[in-house]
């Protein structure tokens, strides 16, 4: 056992141990907390796979559609080869966006357009993969359109990566008028948080509370689907609530 304890691998599979162990705290995961210190092996192995490479890139936040798979990219470079339709482009690009191959989302998202302009799915993913890129002023000018075409696409996302937008752009005034705006339509935790962001940047702090305080209370009664995918969230609200 003693020699076991001293083999470099023992020592790197503790190192991932550690690794695992303090994402899922971080994550708030607490039962694969509890498998992990009980049962060290395999259990951190199966939280990598099962949890820690599930989570996305952060652009997974937008819950854009497509399979990750190389399979499935190989299928639609396929269709491409052989049909060249704007859908498969635009579809490789969704692929690309959630890896976060930003610059290879781009680049399918504008064959999808060459082949059909005015597709708003494409259009609106164009922009923010532009505003993930650095480019805020070209991102804009698609958002805004698709906003003021349908000011509830794809359930508000379209409208938020806007308020992003604006705020990347220094507008704080005119993203918090678009992130209230969502409000009025969504009770989603990001919106509530990144618009609380912005009170407290513009010194507005009882507005900003205010925001949080409603996070944290949503947060109690929510699904638990919901409350998983709000963790970073909740923990961002809890975080700037100490801070005011």
């Amino acid at each position: 056992m003693s020699d076991l304890l001293h083999h470099p691998m023992a020592w790197l599979y503790g190192a991932f141990w550690l690794w695992m162990v303090f994402d899922a705290v971080r994550r708030e995961e607490w039962l694969w907390v509890v498998f992990m210190v009980v049962f060290a092996f395999p259990n951190a192995l199966l939280y990598f796979f099962l949890v820690y490479r599930a989570q996305g890139s952060a652009t997974s936040g937008f819950e854009l559609p497509g399979a990750h798979s190389r399979k499935r990219i190989k299928q639609l470079e396929a269709q491409i080869h052989n049909l060249d339709k704007a859908h498969h482009h635009s579809q490789l690009g969704d692929i690309f966006f959630q890896q976060g191959k930003l610059a290879k989302a781009e680049a399918c998202y504008r064959a999808a357009l060459e082949r059909d302009a005015e597709d708003i799915d494409t259009r609106v993913h164009l922009g923010q993969c532009l505003l993930r890129q650095g480019q805020p002023d070209q991102a804009r000018a698609l958002l805004e359109k698709v906003c003021a075409e349908n000011p509830d696409h794809d359930y508000g996302h379209s409208m938020m990566a806007l308020a992003e937008t604006l705020g990347a752009l220094g507008q704080n005034e005119a993203a918090v008028t678009i992130w209230c705006r969502v409000l009025e339509l969504h009770s989603y935790a990001r919106a509530r948080v990144q618009l609380a962001e912005l009170y407290a940047r513009l010194q507005r702090n009882e507005l900003a509370r205010a925001e949080l305080n409603e996070v944290i209370a949503d947060d109690a009664h929510a699904p638990g689907f919901q409350r998983k995918r709000d963790r970073p969230w909740l923990r961002k609200a809890r975080a700037l609530l100490r801070r005011l």
